[in-house]
């Protein structure tokens, strides 16, 4: 999504805490900015608010979560009370269960975090920032324990997504605040089953790709040209890197970003709403695929969320990447750039618009483009 659909705000306010580094159509109405989450969220609204007592507690059953807040205790960033919300939100690839032969390698147990991105929604709760953090970035992770209350040690120079494999949540909501110095007030996970049978449901997205995407590795053979892709083609979009750009996960990145805009703008045609029994089947598919943090839990809470950001359009979302460079030492790594990492996170801290400055000259991936929406 392109950085001109907010206004630039060009000042900045001083270091914030952060991690090391060292590595290499037109938008309508939206309803909401969290992709696969906030069409469980829009579910649940009009169930919960129908008084389907079934509907209400099926769906609260499905719903994973874990507590955060206890895990990491009060050595965290501030609390910021502006009416701002900031949200991780991670897709997972566990290797176990129906995940497997989506995320490759062997049955585990074992999970990584493909995708991270910190969702920033503003004061007023009308438009919003999203920031991508790559997989790839090297970084000081910082001490952490997990949900289940074991203590895992700092490490300095390894993947952020080592996080994630090492701690689950708790150590990878730890390290996100360790990097931007900013408290994230919910996080929510989505697995890679779970991303697949919920755009089956939605009866798939229509993209136009500009160049052709094949990646053996991801099972995707596009040819340029409009596109309504099944749950399988559109997992393995969000997730080649080889297909496109420079093989990095920078252009993996553009391409996310690319189908988050084309799955916003296509879901306020589909009128899903109209549907009960489609919009439970969606709903069912959504709650299941997710997990969020405690303060989420349940159907009421999360209902609530989800109202607080139906007024966000695809129009009032920024995409960005976490300012980067590749890193001299491997070109599959990236560092991050510091000073210009520190205006992205300044900016969201004090509810700005994040300024354009903050991005400019940074490593892309070379994919921007490729995708947009049908």
């Amino acid at each position: 999504m392109s950085a001109e659909s907010m206004p630039e705000d060009s000042s900045a306010t001083g270091a914030r805490r952060r991690g090391k580094g060292r590595r290499r159509k037109p938008p309508s109405r939206g309803r909401k900015a969290l992709v696969v989450t906030a069409w469980a969220a829009a579910g649940v609204i009009v169930l919960g608010g129908a008084g389907l007592g079934y509907t209400y507690f099926k769906l609260n059953g499905n719903i994973k979560s874990v507590d955060i807040d206890q895990a990491l205790g009060s050595d965290r960033p501030e609390k910021v009370d502006n009416g701002s919300q900031n949200i991780l939100v991670l897709g997972s690839d566990t290797r176990s269960g129906s995940n497997k032969k989506l995320g490759g390698g062997t049955d585990d147990g074992t999970a990584r975090s493909d995708t991270a991105m910190v969702v920033h929604v503003y004061e007023g709760h009308k438009k919003a920032s999203v920031v991508s953090i790559p997989r790839d970035t090297l970084i000081n992770r910082p001490s952490c324990t997990d949900t289940k209350g074991v203590k895992h040690a700092a490490a300095s120079g390894v993947m952020f997504n080592s996080a994630y494999s090492t701690g689950g949540a708790a150590c990878a909501v730890k390290t996100v605040e360790s990097i931007s110095g900013i408290r994230m007030d919910h996080y929510i996970e989505v697995d890679f089953s779970g991303f697949q049978e919920l755009i089956d449901e939605l009866g798939g997205v229509d993209v136009t790709t500009t160049k052709d995407i094949k990646d053996t590795e991801s099972h995707l053979d596009l040819k340029a040209g409009t596109h309504t892709l099944t749950g399988q083609q559109a997992l393995g979009l969000v997730r080649t890197r080889h297909g496109v750009g420079d093989g990095s996960d920078l252009g993996r990145i553009q391409l996310q970003q690319a189908f988050i805009k084309a799955l916003v703008d296509q879901v306020n045609q589909l009128g899903v709403l109209s549907s009960p029994k489609k919009l439970f089947d969606l709903a069912d598919t959504a709650t299941k695929s997710i997990t969020t943090d405690s303060a989420l839990a349940s159907v009421k809470d999360l209902a609530s969320f989800a109202a607080g950001l139906k007024g966000i359009s695809s129009s009032n979302m920024k995409m960005v990447t976490m300012p980067v460079q590749y890193d001299p030492a491997n070109a599959n790594r990236v560092i991050v750039e510091k000073p210009k990492a520190r205006l992205v996170w300044a900016a969201i801290e004090d509810d700005r618009a994040i300024p354009a400055s903050a991005t400019k000259g940074t490593a892309t991936g070379e994919a921007k483009g490729v995708v947009a929406s049908g």
